[in-house]
This record gives C-alpha cells, structure tokens and sequence, in this order.
C-alpha cells in the first residue's frame, strides 16, 4: 500500500482557510499540534503548511489563490477531522483555555472512546479522542 512504509500516514486531511495564517496559530495553540512546515507566498499568504499531531497531520493553504483545488474547494462546506490523542481531558482543557469553541465536552462513547468536539475558527469540527482505529492489512 502507498504511503505506509515506515509507519508514515498515508490519509491526509487538507483544508482550505480565508485566514490560514489564524488557522496555523489555532490548530497549534489550542489543539496542540506542531508546526511541520509553512510555505508563505512574497505576499504572506499561506501556500501550503503540514502541521503535525502523533503520527498524523493536517495539510492546509489559503483559500482564493486559485488553482485547482481552491477552484474544486470554493463553495464547500466545513469538514470534519477525528484525531486521536492521549489525554482527552487535558487537550480539551488546553483547548478551552485557548478560547476554542467546544461543541461537545469530554464524553464517554458507547464503543469506549472518550471524545471531545471543538469547531475552528473557520467553521471546521474538529473531534479529539481515544479510539484509533485498526489500519492493518486485513482491512
């Protein structure tokens, strides 16, 4: 399979922000995750950023600079993105903490994750819990 040699992910979600730079210091702040990379264009617009989270990470750009994918993107609602991580309480108190919009509290799930909702500033959901899903082979 493409993209698993080394334990690299090979699903990618990719977004696309009217303030991307905003976007970079929230998902960072508030939701913990490290900054990868960050190309900007002469401008200061954000052309690409990878932002990082376990073993996972998020691709994001600025919205309107043409292209296909912005092309393909306009008009599109916000997306929803799970990410796993350890401590679901404390990542949600430091979210808090950072001003994020909580749609759901820390929560125990019937299937035996323990979640939490957030949404970005831009309108995307962003979910956080325990449960990580098996990717193996024998799916």
């Amino acid at each position: 399979m493409a993209g698993s040699a080394g334990g690299r992910p090979s699903v990618f979600p990719t977004l696309l922000y009217a303030d991307a730079k905003a976007a970079v210091r929230q998902l960072t702040e508030a939701f913990g995750f490290t900054e990868r990379s960050v190309y900007e264009g002469e401008d200061g617009i954000v052309l690409h950023a990878e932002l990082v989270q376990g073993n996972g990470a998020v691709m994001l750009g600025s919205k309107g600079r043409g292209g296909v994918f912005d092309t393909a993107m306009r008009g599109a609602g916000p997306a929803g993105v799970y990410v796993v991580v350890d401590d679901v309480d404390a990542h949600h108190r430091r979210a808090v903490e950072q001003g994020a919009e909580i749609l759901m509290p820390p929560t125990d799930q019937d299937y035996g994750s323990r979640d939490y909702m957030a949404r970005d500033l831009e309108g995307n959901v962003w979910s956080f819990g325990t449960y990580a899903p098996e990717t193996g082979s024998g799916v």
